[in-house]
């Protein structure tokens, strides 16, 4: 019976995927729609910035440096509007807000996207990097969504659109600080897009895989900067070949890093799809591997994540401990 139940409902969504894939959803109209995008200087941002403003949207471009603004600027229409926004200042928020609501009381989509991907092992990272994370990549985003929840509920199929990521639902090891933030968004979604389904605000949630963006660029001298700021104790407990072994890993790692136009289109259509998904996987890492890993029992996804994070070095204290358990027990 079971059995019988799992093949029908197993039909049952094949089914309504090939019908989702062959017969869409119509888009709206863009035009007098205004959306809001964070952290246009780079990456995801920037790239959504443009496809919105060619497609007839109003753009609501935030960016964090003087320099991108400028550009930015000769890169978008004269119906975009480009400013600088630092997601964890609440004036700037707050400027936004005045200049946005300006323009329009009827803000149709926030593509809340600003975000730092700084990463290391939990013994190496101080206290204040899980700070910095969280103020980009959450406490940013829920103060956004809060200062312009007046002008998105004014009308029924306005959005918000959350860039998560798939460390959002499977932690990996150096990437603590990374995972707490973006599971703690995915949180902040889930109860955003319920507590708001009475007023007809639609959120959906991105999660893709390792993407070549600004996020994951420089993160081999971020880590060898932490390294170079521990104390002589934590390195003597870790040791250099266990940190070069390290880096060499996370470098081979981000060579699987796949084209961010993926993640482009999905921003593009939980946007201009008048259904939007509440949850867009882009990427074969995150739709192929991570999800699936992450609905296996723990310690078969720990198996799995220890072969794809294993060295041929062992951190020098774990040796040094192996050693000392060998000459007690020669001497006993």
């Amino acid at each position: 019976m079971l059995l019988i139940i799992a093949i029908l409902l197993l039909i049952l969504i094949v089914t309504y995927k090939l019908y989702a894939h062959f017969f869409p959803a119509p888009l709206v109209d863009p035009n007098g729609k205004y959306v809001l995008i964070s952290g246009c200087d780079t990456g995801f941002g920037n790239r959504l910035a443009k496809e919105l403003d060619r497609q007839g949207y109003n753009v609501l471009a935030g960016v964090y440096s003087n320099a991108s603004k400028e550009q930015l600027v000769g890169e978008l229409s004269s119906k975009a509007t480009v400013f600088k926004l630092d997601i964890t200042k609440q004036q700037d928020i707050d400027d936004a807000f005045e200049l946005i609501n300006s323009k329009t009381n009827d803000l149709y989509a926030l593509v809340n996207n600003a975000g730092v991907g700084k990463g290391g092992l939990i013994d190496w990272i101080p206290m204040q990097l899980y700070h910095d994370v969280m103020e980009v990549n959450f406490f940013g985003h829920v103060s956004m969504t809060k200062t312009f929840l007046p002008l998105l509920v004014r009308r029924s199929g306005n959005r918000v659109v959350n860039i998560c990521s798939a460390a959002g639902y499977m932690a990996a090891p150096a990437v603590s600080a990374y995972c707490a933030s973006k599971y703690a968004l995915e949180a902040f979604s889930d109860c955003l897009r319920r507590e708001m389904a009475l007023w007809g605000l639609k959120v959906s949630i991105i999660e893709p895989g390792f993407m070549r963006t600004a996020i994951i660029e420089g993160h081999e001298d971020a880590c060898s900067q932490l390294w170079h700021n521990l104390t002589i104790d934590k390195k003597e407990l870790w040791g250099e070949t266990f940190f070069n072994q390290h880096l060499k890993h996370m470098a081979n790692i981000t060579k699987f890093a796949q084209d961010p136009m993926v993640v482009v289109r999905a921003l593009q259509h939980a946007v201009s799809s008048t259904k939007p998904k509440i949850r867009y996987r882009p990427g074969w890492q995150s739709a192929l591997i991570f999800f699936p890993l992450s609905l296996m029992p723990a310690w078969l996804a720990d198996i799995f994540i220890a072969l794809i994070n294993s060295t041929s070095d062992k951190p020098a204290g774990v040796l040094k401990r192996t050693q000392n358990i060998v000459k007690q027990a020669q001497s006993d």
